[in-house]
């Protein structure tokens, strides 16, 4: 009998379980997303047997789109009431509405790329073919990503940010990396942003936050503890907290006030992981563009100044910013 993990794992080391969506998160509407993005972020929270269902749908919706319930009841080894309860659980209703919406999303697919390129990596796969996949798997999670977000909430994380007197971005292992990239970013433009991954620096950061300022939380499985603990500690100070995450119903949102949410998938030798990180640089370029469309001028001031700065330390470049003259070899 096939079994699916309650989490997928941010790190290697860390387990965790199963966690319902406790709804505190102010987002009114989860954001409209292909059925098979929601079905991977919905995936931890439903019950074994449903996601045995979820498991035959995402190894191949095209098949499924043209099976009966009772096919796609016996492929999971369940009922067909379970097969009707994952159907209302990822939100399409029933499932003649579940080989409906597949059907449409499989034709999406296909005329957006005549490629057919699988997101599982084997040992027999030459270096173009592990090429081509990765690239592929990046590119898809930065299409569904923009395609699943909420705007709204996106809208408002923004305004919060805009006005924050300051900001502070917790994240471990790979996040740590988005992290950052949010901090250098937000610094640039003038805005005053500190990046953590240190657990306890993490912590004794959030204790210092007051209301007016955010904390942005990053996990792509939103189960993170030391992300988690962190925001719940900001949270507890007065600190607006949002929850950058693949999962909507992970634990990370029941310390977050906003949720945006990315859609990467897991693949073979971890290369979901790669597409995790740049799901999630999509989300905080939005961020950055936002805030700096915020204050434009004060914006567009910091980043000459900056870009002046450091002009000098390029090469093939001088200290006033014009470009060296190109040797003639004469």
């Amino acid at each position: 009998m096939p079994s699916v993990s309650n989490f997928p794992t941010e790190l290697d080391a860390e387990s965790v379980t199963a966690s319902t969506h406790s709804g505190t998160v102010s987002a009114g509407r989860e954001p409209e997303a292909s059925p098979l993005v929601r079905i991977r972020s919905l995936l931890p929270g439903l019950a074994r047997a449903e996601q045995r269902v979820a498991k035959v749908v995402l190894e191949d919706p095209s098949a499924v789109a043209r099976r009966s319930i009772t096919e796609v009841a016996l492929a999971a080894n369940t009922s067909e009431t379970t097969v009707t309860r994952f159907c209302k659980a990822v939100g399409v209703g029933g499932y003649p509405q579940l080989r409906i919406a597949l059907a449409a999303d499989t034709a999406r697919s296909e005329a957006r790329s005549t490629r057919n390129i699988g997101g599982e990596i084997s040992a027999d796969d030459d270096l173009a073919a592990v090429v081509g996949k990765v690239s592929f798997a990046d590119a898809r999670a930065v299409e569904e990503t923009a395609d699943q977000i909420d705007i709204a909430e996106l809208e408002r994380v923004i305004g919060l940010l805009a006005e924050a007197p300051r900001v502070d971005v917790y994240g471990v292992g790979a996040s740590a990396f988005v992290a950052a990239d949010l901090q250098q970013k937000l610094h640039r433009i003038g805005r005053v942003c500190f990046a953590w991954s240190d657990t306890h620096i993490m912590l004794t950061s959030a204790a210092v936050l007051s209301p007016g300022d955010v904390a942005i939380g990053v996990s792509h499985t939103g189960a993170t503890a030391d992300t988690v603990e962190a925001l719940r500690v900001a949270r507890e100070h007065g600190a607006t907290t949002v929850a950058l995450t693949n999962f909507p119903r992970s634990p990370i949102t029941e310390v977050a006030d906003h949720l945006l949410t990315t859609a990467a998938r897991e693949t073979t030798f971890r290369s979901g992981a790669t597409a995790s990180r740049i799901a999630q640089l999509t989300v905080i370029d939005c961020l950055f563009i936002g805030v700096a469309q915020r204050h434009m001028e004060a914006a567009s001031q910091a980043l000459d100044a900056t870009r002046e700065a450091v002009g000098g330390h390029r090469l093939g470049v001088r200290p006033d910013g014009r470009r060296r003259p190109r040797e003639t070899g004469k």
